[in-house]
């Protein structure tokens, strides 16, 4: 017998030149570290199953599991517009994935990079009602920029490098890719980096020099120019090519709830937000204007109030990287696709060359603007109940926190308060729900802010009413060690539609009263609450307690905290345009509308 050793069967060893063979599944996995995903928020359930357990072995995404798939969608959002990247958020089939829906609408209306990647049935139990089957896709068809079935393992990798290829460029927005069972189970060499193929996906980022020129010298012969500021600003990084372009015009600078933060509110020329709640200044200067130059801004309803009305003596400049929105509310005498970064850049010389003889003199207009100033001060009264003052306690907490930290608001009065009484200075420290307007944003949001911004304070402000509606995050943030700061401005109610009853119906107010504070028992009890989610819960109902309660929230850093403000019901939101009514009609407080008038 030979007493040679008989060798012992292992792997075959793979060619260098061959791809790996990786499940569908696998293939996601790798996928999305191949495209730099570092965090994700997500919750499992039977039809994402197999990518889940891919996932347990990576160390190099981290996953945070949520107690609700809503919430993994506005903290994937939260993520990405504190920190300009991909937010990413996973769920199952049917409910799973239904539940993101909201998130996905929000983030589209607010132009959010997202990717959403959901489970499916296997695809032969497809259209025969099965157990969480949802057509998901079908779906959100009308709510993302794109929305993809994948059905076979190979095309698992060319589809997510499509996805956020889509979501990232251009207008951003979310992206679902919706991933059947079988797919994810079943195997398919895996070929990196794949052939993206988008036929007719050709973002314009560089706008044609004749617009430009064009631009520029509407500029230079305008009188009473304003700088409309939209949030595609923010989305473009051109905070810094803004502040240049804007002390070189000298036009004063409005920024809408979207674009707080995009130019400095300590900087002279801001006038502040403009639209419903804006400042009066910021109001009356866009309806006295004779040019508006709409940067990254989509004339929203609640900027312009009644269209026909709107700086009905202004011409238009619209700069926006969406074609599809450049005259679709406003007709644009000069229109311009592009990048808002691209096209300050090459605006800016383009305006020098047009002035070098003369430049335009705007100084009766900042007559006029100072004059609004002086007459109409951003302000309010102090509530004569004996409560809090919620936009004392709001501003407060701004000054205390100050620029450097991150604020997420929910939706309502406190929302707008937080946009009135907070000096934002960079882009990214304000996050808000603005196109949906969606309740329960604020918590999951600043959940997601602080996992991309790790070394910044995060605050949730939020009312009573949306507190309720996304709070069980606060679990997500104790177990994970996120420790966000959550404002609670308690006035027992849904503020702003309590508001609206006043002002509108009569003082009917018909459902508003949410039983949380004031005279009523407290239901629920958010210091409980708190202390059940192991949360710091802090109860203020003094001036004097206000400033001792920030300050502790920010030095407690081992766990969230939940500060319960009992604020005045009676509180009201001013300036207020009514809805339905020209911006002309700005009041400045109940029944104070300052006067104006036209040329």
């Amino acid at each position: 017998m030979s007493t040679e050793a008989t060798p012992v069967p292992g792997p075959s060893v793979q060619s260098r030149s061959e791809p790996p063979v990786l499940t569908g599944s696998g293939a996601i996995l790798a996928s999305l570290e191949k495209l730099g995903v570092t965090d994700v928020f997500g919750l499992p359930g039977g039809a994402i199953m197999p990518f889940y357990d891919e996932l347990m072995a990576s160390t190099a995404i981290r996953h945070i599991l949520v107690r609700h798939e809503q919430g993994a969608g506005h903290a994937a959002e939260g993520y990405a517009a504190a920190s300009g990247r991909l937010g990413v958020c996973i769920a199952t089939s049917g409910p799973g994935a239904t539940n993101l829906v909201t998130a996905i609408a929000d983030a589209y209306m607010d132009s959010v990079p997202l990717l959403a990647i959901t489970g499916q049935v296997f695809s032969t139990s497809m259209g025969t009602d099965a157990f969480q089957e949802v057509d998901i896709t079908g779906i959100t068809m009308p709510i993302t920029k794109h929305s993809f079935l994948v059905t076979k393992p190979e095309d698992v990798a060319g589809v997510l490098a499509a996805a956020v290829h889509i979501a990232t460029t251009g207008r951003p927005g979310p992206v679902l890719v919706d991933v059947t069972k079988d797919a994810q189970q079943k195997s398919a060499p895996f070929i990196w980096p794949p052939k993206i193929d988008l036929p007719g996906y050709r973002p314009v980022t560089k706008a044609h020099g004749k617009q430009i020129n064009a631009a520029a010298q509407l500029i230079a012969e305008s009188r009473r120019p304003v700088l409309y500021v939209g949030g595609g600003v923010v989305r473009a990084g051109a905070h810094a090519e803004l502040l240049r372009f804007a002390e070189e015009t000298g036009a004063p600078v409005v920024t809408t709830l979207m674009a707080r933060g995009a130019f400095p509110d300590s900087h002279q020329q801001n006038l502040g937000m403009p639209g419903m709640h804006g400042t009066v200044p910021s109001v009356l200067a866009l309806q006295e204007s004779d040019l508006l130059i709409a940067l990254g801004a989509r004339f929203d309803d609640r900027v312009t109030g009644k269209v026909s009305e709107f700086a009905p003596h202004a011409k238009v400049i619209h700069v926006d990287i969406d074609p599809a929105e450049i005259g679709k509310i406003r007709a644009a005498d000069v229109p311009i696709v592009g990048d808002a970064r691209e096209v300050l850049l090459d605006l800016l010389p383009a305006y020098r060359d047009a002035t070098k003889a003369v430049k335009p003199d705007f100084s009766d207009w900042w007559k006029r603007i100072e004059s609004l100033r002086t007459q109409y001060p951003l302000g309010y009264t102090l509530p004569d109940d004996g409560l809090l003052s919620p936009q004392w306690v709001i501003e407060k907490i701004g000054e205390l926190s100050g620029p450097e930290a991150i604020y997420a608001a929910g939706v309502g009065q406190h929302q707008m308060w937080a946009a009135q009484f907070i000096k934002y200075e960079r882009p990214g420290a304000w996050l808000n729900s603005g196109g949906a307007g969606t309740m329960g944003y604020a918590v999951p949001a600043a959940m997601g802010a602080k996992v991309a911004q790790p070394d910044r304070l995060v605050w949730a402000i939020d009312g009573d009413g949306c507190f309720q509606m996304t709070n069980q995050e606060l679990a997500t943030c104790t177990i994970n060690e996120i420790p966000i700061k959550v404002a609670v401005i308690n006035n027992s109610s849904l503020g702003m539609v309590r508001q609206w009853q006043t002002l509108f119906y009569d003082g009917r107010h018909s459902f508003t009263d949410l039983n949380t504070g004031h005279d009523t028992a407290m239901i629920p009890d958010f210091i409980k609450m708190a202390d059940a989610y192991g949360a710091l819960g802090i109860r203020v109902t003094k001036p004097e307690e206000v400033e001792p309660a920030i300050r502790l929230a920010m030095e407690t850093n081992d766990r969230p905290v939940v500060i319960d403000f009992i604020v005045s019901r009676d509180a009201m939101v001013w300036p207020m345009v009514p809805q339905g009514v020209g911006n002309s009609q700005v009041q400045y407080a109940r029944d104070h509308a300052p006067e104006w008038e036209r040329e």
